[in-house]
């Protein structure tokens, strides 16, 4: 899964990358490039497992994260829209749109004065043209391909696509537009920019956290309730912060009454946004993460670890997180009922602990 996150240049975007690279959230070594990154997915009961298991190695579960470029001033002194820059953006699976709040008269906003609503309109609103250039296209290529001989998938894509066209008319955006499981699966093939999951990340400092109420609430009415989560963070503060060591971090967030930082729970808000959760597999050589989409099945999940397990399936042994940690070991759960075998078609559970039995 890739995560884009894209901004105004001087947003404090790149900050924002800087720190996830730099804050102990970052993947394996080699996996690092000057725009991109495998950053770990924070996971509390991860770390408590490996606290009771003590194992050679823990392995949280990642996402990859791409720096776009800031969008560049034109000649005329307008924000530019590039062909390169909605490339980078349709190959991304959700964005984190950082957006300004911030005043420094070291480093001016290309737009001068400070408006963070109207950056966000400025993007959203060449993303929907995108959309809406797209739809329209498609919906005249569906329309004449029809007209000459009938074709099941071109039937049932056309009411799918007049439904997003009307919606996009209203200028709202896809991801505000209430389709089924099915239309989905329609247009699974085209990268809508609108479509995608959206976090804004309102880049504050010090002065301008009184605005936040503010700000949600101009949003709320301009664009929806439903049209994007909005995440109030300090970039500086965090970068900061992720310059400390480990034991340095935990003493100041505690000095200060934070319990986690901004970016863990961007990473794991973005993370939900997409419809995804973790199970685990614990044991002495290793404690591990895995990502699988909700509603996946048990031999589903077993295909994550490796294609034979999904092949070989038997049975998953499973333990809810929640009851090994009340009741403390594997055997214990056995004696309380808590440990099950589950077939196949066993649907996951988010912080499920699998063991895959396999032929």
């Amino acid at each position: 899964m890739q995560i884009g996150l894209v901004g105004i240049q001087n947003s404090g975007k790149t900050t924002l990358f800087q720190t996830m690279i730099h804050g102990g959230n970052s993947g394996e070594a080699g996996k690092s490039e000057q725009n991109r990154a495998v950053i770990k997915i924070p996971d509390t009961r991860l770390d408590k497992l490996s606290a009771i298991f003590n194992p050679k190695k823990q392995v949280n579960a990642v996402l990859e994260v791409l720096d776009i470029p800031g969008l560049p001033l034109s000649d005329d002194g307008k924000l530019k829209i590039t062909s390169d820059f909605l490339a980078k953006v349709k190959n991304t699976d959700a964005l984190i749109h950082i957006v300004r709040q911030f005043a420094d008269d070291s480093i001016p906003h290309p737009n001068v004065s400070i408006d963070p609503v109207r950056d966000i309109e400025f993007l959203e609103t060449e993303f929907l043209l995108s959309d809406m250039s797209l739809i329209e296209k498609r919906l005249e290529k569906i329309e004449k391909d029809l007209l000459k001989q009938k074709n099941d998938q071109l039937t049932r894509e056309l009411p799918v696509f007049k439904k997003m066209q009307a919606h996009t008319e209203q200028e709202k955006p896809l991801r505000t537009l209430v389709l089924d499981e099915n239309e989905r699966k329609v247009i699974s093939g085209y990268q809508f920019l609108t479509l995608k999951p959206l976090i804004i990340g309102l880049n504050l400092d010090e002065n301008s956290k009184d605005l936040v109420d503010k700000f949600i609430s101009d949003v709320d009415n301009k664009f929806g309730k439903d049209a994007f989560v909005v995440f109030p963070f300090f970039a500086r503060f965090e970068y900061e912060l992720s310059q400390l060591s480990d034991e340095e971090a935990e003493m100041f967030k505690s000095d200060f009454g934070i319990t986690e930082s901004a970016l863990d729970k961007i990473l794991r808000t973005i993370y939900a946004l997409l419809g995804l959760q973790s199970f685990l597999t614990v044991g002495e050589d290793e404690c591990r993460a895995w990502t699988i989409k909700k509603n996946m099945t048990a031999q589903d999940a077993a295909g994550v670890i490796h294609t034979d397990f999904y092949n070989k399936f038997i049975r998953a042994e499973v333990v809810g997180y929640d009851d090994f940690m009340n009741y403390g070991s594997m055997a214990k759960c056995k004696d309380a009922g808590a440990w099950r075998l589950e077939g196949k078609e066993y649907i996951c559970k988010d912080g499920d602990i699998l063991n895959i039995r396999h032929s």
